[in-house]
């Protein structure tokens, strides 16, 4: 599927202005904090890991996937992708200006979640940022949908905002439009930083 994949979603951003937007702040972000080194977790075939180096960020890739890695590693060799679990980061503690998280935790089960998000604050940086794209829903609770990999969760803003206190962080941007898919969900990015 990683072909596939790629074949679909690497030039999608074209179509995608708020999403531009949205990681072009998340980088000029991360850049006034010092620290440049970015995760791209669930990087997928690596253009938004590219986006990031491109707008001034210290940016590498993460991918459950060695097909994913293996197909990033070719479409952008200078950049460095390894294999790597959103659960278990193979960062050392504290380091990380930024992480991107576009789309990636769509398939975490909500009870994984906290513990999930409890590993990108161990990487973070005091001051670092984690940008977490997603499906949101205006309904009151996470909802279950197939999705074409395996089955994935859309969430209301404000409960997602909520995990992010949770687990440390401190949201501070949130941006919400219009439908990504013929599913009606909202494309959702939420920003927060680490005290």
């Amino acid at each position: 599927m990683a072909e596939l994949y790629a074949s679909m979603f690497a030039d999608r951003l074209e179509t995608r202005p708020f999403t531009r937007a949205m990681l072009a702040t998340f980088a000029e972000l991360v850049r006034a904090t010092g620290t440049l080194r970015t995760a791209d977790v669930g990087c997928g075939p690596g253009h938004l890991t590219a986006m990031l180096h491109d707008l001034g960020l210290d940016a590498f890739g993460l991918d459950l996937s060695p097909a994913m890695v293996d197909h990033a590693r070719r479409a952008h060799p200078a950049l460095r992708f390894e294999e790597g679990r959103m659960e278990a980061l193979p960062v050392e503690d504290r380091v990380l200006g930024g992480i991107l998280a576009h789309y990636s935790m769509i398939h975490t089960p909500p009870a994984s979640l906290p513990a999930l998000l409890a590993e990108q604050v161990r990487v973070l940086a005091p001051g670092g940022l984690l940008l977490v794209s997603f499906f949101a829903t205006d309904g009151p609770e996470p909802v279950r949908f197939d999705h074409k990999v395996t089955p994935a969760y859309s969430w209301p803003a404000d409960s997602f905002a909520e995990l992010l206190t949770g687990a440390g962080l401190v949201p501070f941007a949130r941006l919400l439009h219009d439908p990504a898919s013929e599913r009606g969900f909202l494309d959702a990015h939420l920003m927060a930083h680490r005290p």
